[in-house]
């Protein structure tokens, strides 16, 4: 009983830690903290091992906490980094650029942007964009899940298979400027994950995408975790 209390009251603290006032935005850290915390006390209350549970719920939660504060603050200094050098891109709605998790950005490029019609060619005017997600990716010790879209224009055999193509390009591109292959991986989904309607033309432009996954590496959370 005492042991759920303990979880309770270090998920109450967490969460109240991280609690924005309306239209405030929220903090990644804070964010990161807390779920480390709550995550921390259950595997220290599992593997404390004196017969102290509630010893080791607090032990877990403070290490968790400080995991999930660092990895929040490496990811916060990323997203920073990725808005600025893609301002322009940003601008010309070329590039979005999203917090899916505090430890987990999504970058999606626009396909009109990025490829010829029915071409799985990076266009030139993409080098530079890309480049400097290289640049950044490189410089953070990220990993990245490249992953193309189509719209339901065509076979869903072919879009699959144009997906996957484009995406698979993209990858290429990255590690010719200095991601390390081993880092990447790339999948297509054709037009089977939508963001939008296919029955009109705004719709279709919407769901022709290539969108990047990127984390931090293992060796990259453990260095992080260790400072």
């Amino acid at each position: 009983m005492k042991f759920k209390a303990s979880i309770a009251l270090i998920s109450a603290i967490s969460l109240a830690g991280c609690a924005t006032q309306p239209g405030e935005d929220r903090n990644n850290t804070a964010i990161g903290a807390a779920i480390g915390a709550v995550a921390g006390a259950v595997i220290g209350g599992q593997t404390d091992n004196d017969g102290n549970r509630d010893r080791g719920v607090i032990a877990g939660a403070l290490i968790g906490a400080a995991a999930g504060a660092g990895i929040g603050h490496h990811m916060d200094k990323q997203e920073d980094e990725f808005r600025a050098a893609l301002e322009d891109e940003q601008r010309r709605s070329e590039i979005e650029i999203e917090r899916v998790r505090d430890d987990l950005l999504k970058l999606t490029f626009e396909n009109e942007v990025t490829f010829d019609v029915d071409s799985a060619e990076v266009k030139p005017h993409s080098y530079s964009s890309l480049e400097k997600v290289a640049q950044v990716m490189t410089k953070y010790g990220s990993t990245a899940e490249i992953v193309g879209h189509t719209d339901s224009t065509g076979s869903e055999n072919y879009n699959l298979q144009l997906s996957e193509k484009r995406a698979h390009s993209v990858k290429n591109f990255l590690v010719s400027s200095g991601v390390p292959g081993s880092m990447l991986s790339y999948r297509g989904r054709g037009e089977f994950e939508p963001r939008a309607a296919n029955d009109n033309a705004a719709g279709r432009q919407l769901n022709r995408r290539v969108e990047l996954f990127v984390q931090p590496s293992d060796a990259t959370r453990s260095n992080v975790v260790g400072r």
